[in-house]
């Protein structure tokens, strides 16, 4: 199965790297969005040039190309699956024969669908097109892990809400969001939690959190920007 993931690394990287951000504000308005703010391509920066439809595209757009990185690898894994141990309907043991098929095969699909998330966020922060300069994967690891784990997803939504509610601080909401998920993710599919499976899954986790660093020092010294605080 090891070209199944290779190519599923490869199609996940490249849509991770379409850069939506930087595409529709070029379009929109002939200007460079990385030339402002923070120089990010994600919705955040996008939203301060004062186009909220493009900031609300971006982040959907953004969340969708990791979706469907993940949709395909699933898709695509499976069908190289089946190809290669295809079932004989005949057989008087077919029922139980394809549900020990679907058994056995969970594992691989879920291998295959980390490694899409992973590599989805990898190209949505290091773009082959911008010069491997992109955004912090707030958006696409969203995407990825409603692929992968919707209902772990909920759990996790619930605390960044808490968080932001309780702090006012998006960054720390996405940062904790970011660092649960792996936790939730085990906790809602313990049969899936195998080494390689949960290591990918907290690889695209502490990517996320990396991006975030210059945030992490602004909250420690206490001149992080707040949700819905004016600017002097």
């Amino acid at each position: 199965m090891t070209s199944t993931y290779i190519i599923v690394a490869i199609i996940a990287y490249f849509l991770g790297s379409i850069p939506f951000g930087y595409i529709l504000v070029r379009i929109s308005t002939g200007t460079d969005v990385r030339a402002q703010g923070s120089g990010n391509i994600g919705a955040t920066n996008v939203a301060r040039t004062g186009r909220k439809g493009l900031a609300i595209a971006t982040l959907i757009l953004d969340a969708l190309k990791g979706v469907l990185a993940v949709f395909l690898a699933r898709l695509f894994s499976l069908q190289e699956f089946l190809t290669r141990r295809p079932i004989d309907i005949t057989r008087p043991d077919y029922a139980q024969a394809a549900r020990d098929m679907s058994l056995s095969t969970q594992n691989h699909l879920y291998v295959a669908m980390a490694i899409a998330a992973l590599f989805a966020i990898l190209g949505h922060m290091y773009p082959v097109w911008l010069k491997f300069k992109g955004g912090k994967g707030v958006a696409t690891g969203l995407g990825v892990f409603l692929a992968v784990a919707p209902t772990a997803v909920l759990i996790v939504l619930v605390c960044f809400l808490l968080v932001v509610a309780a702090s006012r601080y998006i960054s720390l909401g996405s940062i904790v969001a970011a660092a649960l998920f792996p936790i939730a993710f085990y906790y809602t599919n313990p049969q899936h939690g195998t080494p390689a499976i949960l290591g990918m899954i907290s690889a695209v986790s502490l990517l996320i959190i990396w991006k975030h660093r210059e945030n992490i020092r602004r909250l420690v010294a206490g001149n992080e920007n707040k949700f819905g605080a004016k600017k002097a």
